[in-house]
């Protein structure tokens, strides 16, 4: 077994800076990523996603490239020359949908070349990004091997080890989240289950095939997808019998094997795309898939229910709809947490536009000049005392939200909708 590792990280976000850090305390390790502005904060000891603390990253900084002196630590860069002397590679690439919801393999390919550029035979080629099975061996090693001139489990080897990162949870960081892992031959698998056994306090799983753990992931997302999808359906049903969901829920949630799932909106970059990821495979197979499918279907249309249960509430209240003004607090895809890639609280906030309403939006989490480039509005910088809403919608339980007298920024007969639950239960005029 080889002890010797070398480690170029491909993609500092989410998933692949807290992987860094980690196998930083214990291997040299250059993460590389061609944002060139992420990387210069980075080197200063700043994480704008919130993963890493200050002092924990700048402990396992070096200003030098540790591969070249077997230092431990981590160094980053965004010059392809600073990962030729690894060797291995770990790829954390995201794998998104394009606007009709089929799989985009573009920053795996990309990511794959680069890679491809400065493989080195005996090298070891791991991929942790969400994927359909296959999409390892027949989608990414080619590239591999058509760049470097290599052949696969001849001159160089492959391993997938799924990423299990949830983004802006502070208790279950990386090392402490069981890893699935695997590899192309027997040996390779050895080496890299052997690799993160040795950072992952939780342990790890080795798998027998990289299809196995390649599937393994993508039906981990697929399966809280649909269950969220049942709870979603639960409170459009309980709407029209004027039932509140979460009490249903809290009364079924006394039985010791009942699942405890709540409706809400499904967004980010893993549950609200992963499932498409299965769905175009089973379909170039020769399986349409429905259960999955009408999940994503159900759980995309919340954005629009939620809309429409907030001008009904208003329009119950005799407050005129057209050119009404509704308070929206949160844009991340979830709560404590400046992610705001497949943010579906953006979906609330259009379907209240075409109402004729204006709506502002307030979010302390969420980085202005992204919103505002990936969504195309700006975000209060703060809260008035002076203004007043008509309606205002917790999308997003942000903590900061939780504590807000939100009372003193509604007008006299306007209403309160909580989508997620978490306001205290006399305070919302009805919940999702």
């Amino acid at each position: 077994m080889r002890k010797n590792h070398k480690i170029a990280i491909i993609g500092l976000g989410y998933v692949g800076l807290p992987l860094a850090r980690l196998l930083a305390t214990k291997y040299s390790v250059v993460g590389f990523d061609i944002n060139e502005k992420r990387v210069t904060e980075l080197k200063s000891g700043i994480d704008s996603t919130l993963e890493i603390g200050e002092e924990l990253l700048k402990n396992v900084l070096k200003p030098e490239n540790p591969l070249y002196n077997n230092d431990l630590g981590l160094y980053c860069s965004f010059d392809i020359s600073d990962i030729e002397t690894a060797n291995i590679f770990i790829v954390t690439v995201p794998t998104p949908v394009d606007k009709n919801n089929r799989p985009d393999l573009t920053p795996l390919y990309k990511s794959s070349e680069t890679v491809g550029k400065v493989l080195k035979k005996d090298d070891i080629v791991i991929y942790e990004s969400t994927v359909y099975p296959g999409v390892t061996e027949e989608e990414c090693v080619p590239v591999l091997e058509k760049v470097s001139g290599l052949k696969f489990n001849v001159d160089f080897f492959a391993g997938y080890s799924p990423e299990r990162i949830n983004p802006g949870d502070k208790e279950h960081t990386v090392e402490k989240i069981l890893k699935v892992t695997s590899g192309s031959t027997p040996e390779t698998a050895n080496i890299v289950d052997d690799l993160y056994k040795s950072v992952i306090t939780a342990g790890t799983h080795l798998a027998p095939t990289i299809k196995v753990a390649e599937a393994s992931k993508v039906i981990e997302n697929s399966q809280r997808d649909i269950n969220i999808a049942f709870m979603n359906e639960l409170a459009k049903i309980f709407s029209l019998m004027d039932i509140d969901t979460h009490d249903v829920l809290e009364a079924a949630g006394t039985k010791w094997n009942f699942l405890k799932f709540k409706p809400g909106l499904v967004g980010g970059h893993c549950i609200g795309v992963d499932p498409f990821y299965l769905a175009q495979k089973a379909q170039e197979i020769g399986y349409y898939s429905e259960l999955i499918l009408s999940a994503r279907r159900l759980n995309d249309s919340m954005g629009g229910f939620v809309a429409s249960q907030i001008i009904k509430l208003m329009i119950k209240k005799h407050i005129p709809i057209n050119g009404a003004k509704i308070l929206n607090l949160g844009i991340t895809f979830k709560e404590d947490c400046p992610d705001i890639r497949n943010s579906k609280a953006i979906d609330v906030v259009h379907n209240l536009e075409e109402y004729g309403v204006k709506v502002d939006t307030y979010d302390p989490w969420a980085n202005k000049n992204e919103v505002h480039d990936e969504y195309g509005f700006n975000l209060l910088s703060s809260l008035s005392d002076n203004e007043k809403y008509d309606a205002i919608v917790l999308t997003v339980s942000h903590k900061e939200f939780l504590d807000v007298d939100l009372k003193k920024y509604l007008s006299e007969k306007g209403i309160i909708y909580d989508v997620k639950g978490s306001l205290r239960r006399e305070l919302a005029d009805r919940r999702l």
